[in-house]
């Protein structure tokens, strides 16, 4: 049966994203009030296969927060802590290079590294960080920082922004994250992360790294005291900074913690919400190649899910994640790798191992059904453990 007897409150906006137009804030307005959510995830999946075919990907990465301390209070984060808090933490050059090489050891590809904004550590000590993560291993590549710590890193080393830019790259930066991103209107940016920057510092954070030729990945945190109108404003904006500059590689949707922070929120995201903004988003975003699903944010089965919602990455085998764990969210600290591929083939997806631009690193074997019946994924994939906790 076909779209339009099926789906007909959608069958326009379907026929609209089949002929490759762009959708309006207006169509993306109609898309998050639809209770189609399975038209939904038609249009979605037409908009992401389009693109990726049926590949997802996910990274063998480890994530390093080098610091705690913060001179910030935002209402929403429960991973900020002041120098007086006894559960604070530094880590030296030495000990992140520590954990770097234990990381190694299982097959990352990536560090993923971001932190507080410190109150006291010099410049030197985060070009001196890269500098001997890339002396450890010329290969890794180093995603590190969100725009609120560029902005931070280039105030305490009085530089520029693109001055600030420049030296980290040169010491070893490969890509920036899209994290702090929040939402954009400033009302709601007031609300939930007073102090922190605009929206305005960080687009133009992300355009002046874009405009030194290299990447980075952009984000919107969802369902805490935004409105749909705000989550369409937050995407248009991303929309218009990748339509000048090109540099954004992914974008990642993630789902309001509602724990152990100071914005009373009664309706936290719910499943149905989480997928209908990574399809709204996959529909919306259509200058931009990957959607990822963050399985840390919303549990490995509904990440699964997404991928027939829009999304084709599940993003990395994380290792020692913080922020979310200090927000609320308990026991999702790794994922072996063979549980990416077997969740992806369960998908009936083709599983990729990918870079931090998204690029191939390895496509493994697929099979009509999705999962193979001759061969566990396990089998072929050396799970990783978890390094050793401080």
């Amino acid at each position: 049966m076909n779209f339009l007897l099926m789906h007909a409150e959608l069958s326009d906006l379907y026929d609209k994203v089949a002929a490759g137009e762009r959708i309006t804030e207006a169509d993306a307005l109609r898309l998050f009030r639809s209770k189609d959510l399975n038209g939904l995830a038609k249009i979605a999946n037409l908009a992401c296969d389009r693109k990726n075919a049926r590949h997802a990907s996910y990274i063998v990465n480890r994530y390093i927060n080098y610091s705690n301390y913060c001179i910030l209070s935002c209402q929403f984060c429960a991973f900020a802590r002041k120098k007086r808090d006894a559960d604070g933490f530094q880590y030296s050059t030495e000990e992140i290079v520590e954990k770097a090489r234990e990381a190694l050891s299982l097959g990352i590809t990536e560090l993923h590294i971001v932190g507080g904004l410190h109150p006291n550590l010099p410049f030197e000590y985060y070009l001196e960080m890269l500098r001997a993560l890339k002396r450890l291993d010329a290969r890794l590549q180093l995603k590190c920082f969100t725009a609120i710590e560029i902005l931070h890193l280039a105030w305490i080393a009085k530089k520029t922004v693109r001055e600030t830019l420049q030296e980290l790259r040169d010491a070893g930066l490969n890509s920036l994250t899209g994290g702090g991103a929040e939402i954009f209107r400033r009302e709601v940016r007031s609300a939930i992360a007073k102090g922190k920057e605009s929206a305005e510092e960080w687009l133009d954070v992300h355009r002046k790294w874009h405009q030194l030729g290299e990447r980075s990945t952009s984000t919107m945190l969802f369902g805490h005291v935004e409105s749909l109108e705000d989550r369409i404003d937050h995407l248009r904006q991303l929309r218009n900074l990748q339509d000048d500059t090109h540099g954004f590689c992914g974008f990642v949707p993630l789902p309001y913690q509602p724990e152990n922070n100071r914005i009373p929120v009664q309706h936290p995201p719910t499943g149905f919400d989480t997928l209908r903004t990574i399809a709204v988003s996959r529909i919306y975003l259509d200058n931009f190649d990957h959607i990822t699903a963050y399985w840390v944010g919303m549990g490995l089965k509904l990440a699964q899910l997404a991928l027939d919602f829009g999304a084709d990455d599940l993003h990395g085998t994380i290792v020692e994640e913080k922020i979310f764990e200090m927000a609320g969210v308990r026991g999702r600290q790794l994922q072996p790798e063979a549980e990416m591929v077997k969740a992806i083939r369960e998908a009936g997806r083709i599983p990729v191992q990918r870079n931090t631009f998204y690029e191939q690193i390895k496509v493994w074997p697929s099979s009509e059904f999705g999962i193979s019946a001759e061969t566990d994924p396990a089998d072929e994939v050396l799970a990783l453990t978890p390094a050793t906790k401080d």
